[in-house]
């Protein structure tokens, strides 16, 4: 079973070219999915705030390996750090999604779903590209989204999940296959999965927690780099 975050590594990537939408903020993108993870499996919650002055934290709810069902090494490896300390999900989606592309890149063309391919931008730059390899996988991926986003059918926690990191960026339209279908009418569907109750408060708070992380994440990043070029 792939993570949420392998998932939305194959629907950012473009299967022919290789190249990642959302480049640039795919660090906290990654860092999110794996909170969002670990929320759904019920491994952390957001503590209330101590004071008005104070952020709510991200808390380990039982700090152990992940069951056999769930193990793996890179959500036991985020629990380990989300246990060390509280810290806030805009902390957290930065410092666990550091260095998470390239691992999950790697782990999705052992599995035969993306090959790596390596060019040189304008023959000079080195750089690798990733197009699909089997796109069976992805497309049954790209089906829950479609019957969520489009169909208006009940998504499961999962797919919800992976669509509110998809709204984060903005994304969650470009996904589809709208047909006749209006983007603000796609765009307002995904914000009403994203927001509706389909998992429990604590799994939803810590989800949203998430959410709202990659979104600020993604603003300053953004604000950063306006000022950066002015």
């Amino acid at each position: 079973m792939t993570l949420i975050a392998e998932d939305l590594l194959l629907i950012l990537l473009d299967d022919d070219t290789g190249t990642l939408s959302h480049s640039d903020k795919i660090q906290p993108l990654l860092g999110g999915a794996l909170l969002v993870e670990l929320a759904l499996a019920e491994r952390i919650e957001v503590a209330e705030k101590t004071s008005i002055w104070s952020s709510a934290k991200v808390a380990v709810v039982e700090h152990e390996p992940l069951e056999d069902t769930l193990f793996d090494p890179l959500l036991d490896q985020a629990l380990a750090t989300i246990a060390e300390k509280p810290r806030t999900a805009q902390d957290l989606v930065n410092r666990l999604g550091k260095g998470a592309k390239d691992l999950l890149l790697e782990r999705l063309a052992e599995r035969g779903l993306v090959r790596p391919v390596e060019d040189k931008v304008w023959g000079l730059f080195p750089r690798t590209t990733w197009p699909a390899a089997d796109r069976t996988y992805e497309d049954s991926v790209r089906a829950l989204l479609q019957g969520a986003l489009v169909q208006g059918l009940t998504p499961t926690p999962r797919t919800s999940g992976l669509v509110a990191l998809l709204t984060a960026v903005g994304h969650a339209h470009k996904v589809v296959d709208r047909g006749d279908v209006p983007a603000k009418v796609v765009k307002a569907r995904a914000k009403e999965i994203s927001e509706g109750a389909w998992a429990a408060k604590a799994v939803k708070d810590a989800v949203a927690a998430a959410q709202a992380a990659v979104t600020a994440a993604v603003v300053a990043s953004t604000t950063g780099a306006a000022v950066a070029s002015s």
